[in-house]
């Protein structure tokens, strides 16, 4: 396990809080794993009070939990917990889907298309960061066409969890490209629905892409806890 040194203009313990987030989504950091404050920082090369507070904030952001009288560890992925998530996510994205495709005009074809495209890309590449980028991207589209500011804000209160459960599972999905293929098909028919102007049918393909979406981590995730070894 390695972590790079921090640097940059925001705070201290922002920018351990980001690092140590970040290795904990790209899988440096397992679910379960102890985290000794001595060995974090002299990783990211800074004092244990910058730790300190930072591990703090991502306990009360639910990333990492107590790990006994020996501090914390990173929070184990819960399958209730993926299912229940996604759950809202995909009310708010039926909804998103549904106010874009109400309003959505022919310059949105072209930058959806790429969109598209990209994350194709990034699937046939193998490149989890950028098929979790890709993906981000194409639902931030979808809600900056709804014209509808409050459903963006509403799922950044649960982006750190929704993007750690997707690097789980995308990195999981390298060996089943099969399904990575397909989020992509079904991302390619939510925008077909958006610009032709179907709510109901965008609203209906995006609530159904995500539950499958979580249903697929939530048993993967099952899966993998009952097998360790197989991991």
């Amino acid at each position: 396990m390695s972590i790079a040194p921090v640097a940059g203009q925001q705070t201290l313990v922002a920018r351990v809080h980001r690092a140590i987030f970040d290795a904990i989504c790209d899988g440096r950091l397992k679910p379960g794993e102890p985290l000794r404050q001595e060995r974090l920082a002299e990783m990211l090369g800074v004092s244990r009070q910058p730790i300190h507070e930072a591990l703090a904030l991502l306990g009360r952001q639910g990333i990492v939990v107590e790990h006994g009288r020996r501090g914390v560890r990173v929070a184990p992925l819960d399958p209730s917990f993926i299912l229940q998530l996604y759950a809202v996510r995909g009310v708010l994205e039926g909804l998103a889907a549904r106010e874009a495709a109400e309003r959505a005009g022919a310059a949105a074809q072209q930058a959806g298309r790429a969109l598209i495209a990209a994350g194709r890309r990034a699937v046939a590449a193998g490149d989890v960061a950028a098929m979790i980028a890709a993906d981000a991207e194409f639902h931030g589209f979808v809600y900056e066409q709804s014209g509808n500011p409050m459903i963006a804000r509403t799922l950044d209160l649960h982006w750190m969890h929704i993007r750690r459960a997707m690097g789980h599972f995308m990195r999981m999905g390298v060996r089943r490209a099969t399904s990575l293929e397909r989020i992509w098909s079904e991302h390619a028919a939510i925008l077909g629905a958006i610009l032709a102007g179907d709510p109901g049918r965008a609203d209906l393909l995006a609530r159904e892409h995500a539950g499958r979406a979580a249903a697929e981590m939530a048993n993967g995730i099952a899966g993998a806890a009952r097998a360790p070894s197989a991991a």
